[in-house]
């Protein structure tokens, strides 16, 4: 091996799969405690749902409106800023972590893609395991709530995530054996590109949900463009052989 940043990073084949290891625990450890925290949240607002909504309790479309939860009490309206700003804390903490652990800026993407597509993934399988929930990979979700209210079929983030798993090994693997891989600009904005098209489809719907209307059906044609023009565009940096040293912190 060399001794680029990326290598002194992981030094033997032993601190890759350790390092590996460790990122795989955190975000399945904090998977279980997103997982938790939403049984908890189903505990309150389930009964709440109950004095506008018939039907099965499981289900959470339609979701409560601003006016509903208004009407049930200005606790709950505060609750709802407290849910968002829990949820900006969520992605600064992966970031942080993928920051301590990475010795250069490509490490630091690779490892917060692994660290998050983990979350996201344990996520659904420890929250049907804690409260028999989702009742399969098409069941509708909402994902986020900054900025508006994102809201899929379960499978979908699950191949988001599975993308951003496997983009992520992929790049600590090739940092690990000293052939880092290129990004040239124009790859970069065809990456980034193809993560802003499936942000859309993930809002696609964001005003009728948000007014308490039940989920359209999900714009698949944008989210599948969207995936094909990242994963072509990591893939075909791949392929280059341009042998570049990682680009460090800066300092």
């Amino acid at each position: 091996m060399g001794t680029s940043a990326g290598a002194n990073a992981i030094r033997s084949k032993a601190d890759f799969w350790r390092f590996i290891a460790g990122l795989t625990i955190f975000g399945a450890a904090f998977g279980y405690v997103e997982a938790a925290v939403v049984a908890y949240l189903r505990s309150i607002y389930t009964p709440l749902r109950a004095h506008f909504y018939s039907g099965n309790p499981v289900e959470i479309f339609p979701l409560l409106s601003l006016e509903q939860l208004r009407t049930l009490g200005p606790e709950h309206l505060a609750r709802l800023k407290i849910e968002s700003g829990r949820e900006l804390a969520t992605l600064l903490m992966l970031a942080g972590a993928a920051m301590i652990a990475a010795r250069s800026l490509r490490e630091w993407v690779a490892t917060f893609l692994v660290c998050f597509g983990v979350w996201d993934i344990t996520f659904y399988l420890f929250l049907k395991l804690l409260i028999k929930w989702p009742a399969s990979l098409l069941t509708w979700d909402i994902l986020f709530l900054l900025p508006v209210p994102w809201t899929a079929p379960v499978i979908a983030p699950m191949i988001a995530s599975l993308s951003m798993v496997g983009s992520g090994f992929l790049l600590l693997w090739r940092e690990y054996t000293d052939k880092p891989v290129h990004m040239t600009g124009s790859r970069w904005i065809l990456i980034v590109l193809g993560g802003v098209l499936i942000f859309i489809a993930f809002i696609w719907d964001f005003r009728n949900t948000a007014s308490g209307g039940n989920p359209n059906p999900f714009n698949w044609m944008l989210f599948i463009i969207g995936e094909a023009i990242g994963l072509l565009s990591f893939f075909s940096s791949l392929r280059s052989r341009r042998d570049i040293a990682p680009r460090s912190w800066p300092g």
